[in-house]
């Protein structure tokens, strides 16, 4: 059988792109994901695991009846990178990165780094803050988004039109700013914020030092200051995962969303705060990526935390630990 699925057609273009020049390559598709590679007498099974985040590649290599012999994604993550090694299987993403060991088969390459690309024109941030609200429990109706999230009645109806034109979101027969729509898969949404919320991540941030030697306790004092000016703040990443889902026994990072939108705001923040700014410093400032997240924050164990979708985006691009921790936190939030 011809290899003739879009998802087979990308693994046979990744796979031809990493093989020496001249290599004989013979591809046969075995199911819409799931292809065999033919290759200098050797034979392989390969499939498409699409972005190639760890969640992709513990999926793939749990399914005992389809487990291949090399992952093939759009991007492997560092989490997924490990996962395959772990695991004894190879991997190839379309950067041109690959890593495959096999009888007579031995393939190392690096890959080149994705040329600067446009923000997804759709995601703007009112659509990524409705996203963040409906993972949070909101209904979504207009009504609905538009109390929660304090966006306006035309930027809550154009957000849920356009997640309805993804396909994120079922819309019903009814009309109105009452009328609900259904989400059509939970985890399709959160996958896709989180894509969104990481390309639209604002890139100005002021990385700090502290004397501090128990970061949590660094943070709730550094976050009294803050209250007592008036200044809105919330932890992200390891320090929000370390109270909404433990995963990680030591905090050794602080990852720190602030209401400070421009370098001066930032670097005046710091200075009030008694926060030097050094290289490799332990406490990462950032504004908060847009005043939805800012609403949406709340407080568990005592500490001002950004809604989970944002904490779980924000630890899924710090290293292969913080992608473990990501997952951790979405098994623990699905669970209830």
């Amino acid at each position: 059988m011809v290899v003739t699925t879009p998802a087979g057609e990308r693994v046979a273009q990744a796979i031809r792109a990493v093989l020496p020049a001249g290599a004989p390559v013979g591809l046969a598709g075995l199911d819409n994901d799931l292809i065999r590679v033919d290759v200098d007498g050797g034979r392989f099974t390969a499939r498409w695991i699409g972005e190639g985040w760890l969640r992709d590649a513990r999926a793939a290599l749990a399914d005992a009846g389809r487990k291949p012999e090399v992952l093939v994604a759009r991007r492997m993550s560092p989490g997924a990178r490990l996962a395959a090694a772990d695991a004894r299987i190879g991997w190839i993403d379309e950067s041109g990165a690959a890593e495959i060991v096999l009888p007579g088969l031995l393939i190392s390459r690096t890959g080149r780094k994705d040329p600067k690309v446009d923000r997804p024109p759709r995601w703007t941030a009112s659509v990524i803050g409705t996203a963040e609200a409906l993972l949070l429990g909101t209904r979504p109706t207009v009504a609905e988004v538009e109390r929660r999230t304090g966006l306006s009645t035309g930027s809550a109806t154009n957000a849920l039109k356009v997640l309805t034109t993804l396909g994120l979101l079922q819309a019903d027969v009814a009309r109105g700013r009452g009328s609900a729509r259904e989400i059509a898969d939970r985890g399709r949404l959160l996958d896709a914020y989180a894509e969104a919320a990481i390309a639209r991540t604002p890139a100005l941030s002021l990385r700090v030092g502290t004397a501090g030697r128990d970061l949590i306790d660094e943070l709730a004092s550094l976050g009294k200051s803050w209250d007592a000016e008036g200044v809105a703040w919330a932890a992200t990443g390891v320090a929000a995962a370390s109270v909404l889902g433990p995963y990680l026994s030591e905090v050794a990072t602080l990852d720190v969303l602030v209401d400070a939108p421009t370098p001066a705001t930032l670097d005046a923040l710091a200075e009030r705060s008694g926060l030097r700014p050094i290289d490799g410093g332990r406490v990462l400032l950032r504004p908060f990526p847009t005043p939805v997240t800012r609403r949406l924050c709340g407080t568990e164990s005592g500490l001002r935390v950004a809604p989970w979708p944002r904490v779980y985006a924000d630890l899924r691009i710090t290293g292969v630990r913080g992608e473990e921790a990501a997952e951790h936190l979405r098994e623990a939030v699905e669970r209830g």
